[in-house]
């Protein structure tokens, strides 16, 4: 298993389809993973630190494991079968709940946990950005990220 870390939540275009990039901690690979628009949006909130008025349903999950005293230890994103990843919950004492590696990604961000991910996930689907190519993406994530649509206005 490798350490994974969050790099962000995109959309991708045309088909405006939310995905969760991950990055090898110590790896040059990537991995994309799509997600439906309800977690990438838990995901964003966790990664921004924004807090709802109530509880979204990963903040539940993680007061009530914190109400139990049953802390998540790891999360780890375990397969992926015909463009379908498979991820697990660890808890102490062995326990595995299997998961979709979207919302596990959402509850780690929420308690601090680790994301690993099976070698052979990244062996299949992980991808290399070469880094001049690498900058480009940065520059252009930074770009998106501090955009508005006031920059837009041609005061016609």
């Amino acid at each position: 298993m490798r350490e994974v870390n969050v790099v962000g939540v995109r959309v991708e275009l045309p088909a405006s389809q939310p995905i969760v990039l991950l990055k090898e901690h110590e790896g040059e690979r990537y991995l994309p993973i799509w997600i439906g628009a309800v977690e990438a949006t838990a995901i964003a909130f966790a990664q921004q630190g924004v807090t709802t008025a109530r509880p979204m349903t990963h903040d539940l999950f993680r007061d009530v494991l914190g109400a139990i005293d049953r802390p998540l230890r790891q999360v780890q994103i375990v397969d992926v079968q015909d463009g379908i990843y498979y991820a697990n919950l660890i808890f102490d004492g062995g326990v595995e709940v299997s998961a979709r590696p979207s919302d596990a990604i959402a509850l780690a961000m929420r308690t601090g946990t680790q994301v690993v991910c099976a070698e052979s996930v990244l062996d299949v689907a992980g991808i290399i950005v070469p880094d001049e190519q690498e900058n480009e993406v940065e520059k252009f994530r930074e770009f998106l990220d501090n955009i508005s649509p006031d920059d837009f206005d041609t005061g016609s």
